[in-house]
């Protein structure tokens, strides 16, 4: 059981790092895409084509990655990414088709055929969402969890 509960906190450290990222850290953000659509009077930035942000250890990859910011512009409000989503942390990868940070729910959600795996250990469902604050995520809708005992990465930091 705490095997299953390590795996499942790998939300933490994947999608926590990956979209609140640019809150959490002092690290610089670098974002990389074929095109760039800001709009100021709509408080938002779209990266398009063969999108990777990176900050620190962690990177983010996707189609397409849509920033918004509070109605001073001062705050993320919201960052999503779109098409073949995946994030990486140290030995850590999740995937799915779209991604949502929401600050003020310090929530986020994976979906479109979501998956974390690390080394061995799997998870999927049809939604993973991470509760940042209280340090929870929930998994529904055919949760498979695949899980190697005594695994070289059990207890390892990323």
């Amino acid at each position: 059981m705490r095997r299953l509960l390590s795996v499942a906190l790998l939300v933490v450290a994947l999608a926590s790092a990956a979209l609140a990222a640019p809150v959490a850290t002092r690290e610089p953000l670098n974002i990389k895409s074929n095109t760039l659509h800001a709009d100021s009077d709509k408080k938002t930035a779209t990266f398009e084509g063969k999108v990777v942000a990176r900050q620190g250890d962690l990177t983010l990859y996707s189609d397409r990655l849509v920033i918004s910011y509070s109605a001073d512009g001062k705050d993320l409000s919201r960052a999503e990414a779109f098409g073949n989503v995946r994030i990486l942390q140290g030995k850590r990868e999740a995937t799915g088709a779209h991604a949502v940070y929401e600050p003020k729910q310090a929530r986020i959600v994976l979906d479109g055929s979501p998956r974390v795996v690390q080394g061995g250990d799997v998870l999927t469902g049809k939604l993973i969402t991470y509760y940042v604050n209280e340090q929870r995520s929930e998994v529904t809708g055919g949760v498979q969890a695949v899980i190697i005992p005594g695994g070289k990465d059990v207890g390892s930091k990323p």
